[in-house]
């Protein structure tokens, strides 16, 4: 699994395992759904105003083919315990994603 950052996907790493985020029109929509509009999203990580929360929302509804053992509160430990800066390379490249598109 090697990430193409070309179509907004990142990896993460929560505990010894590493997750392909990938940025699906259907992952979009489910974090939206939730999340709320996603260019306000955007907007909020710009101004520093995203929560925990809400990143941990993003990177959930992105995991590709995301296994039944791992939960959503993992992968929002995995960022408390390493830092929301260890996490922002991969957010600026799913909002990206979001504002760009896929670039071919």
């Amino acid at each position: 699994m090697t990430p193409n950052a070309q179509r907004g996907e990142a990896a993460i790493s929560v505990g010894d395992k590493s997750y392909l985020l990938r940025p699906t029109f259907a992952a979009l929509v489910a974090a939206e759904e939730e999340l709320g509009a996603l260019f306000a999203l955007v907007e909020r990580a710009a101004a520093g105003e995203l929560k925990l929360a809400e990143m941990a929302a993003l990177f959930w509804h992105c995991i590709s083919g995301r296994p039944d053992a791992l939960t959503r509160d993992m992968v929002g430990e995995a960022i408390a315990a390493q830092g929301l800066a260890a996490f922002t390379p991969q957010l600026k490249i799913l909002l990206r994603q979001v504002l760009q598109g896929t670039v071919n």
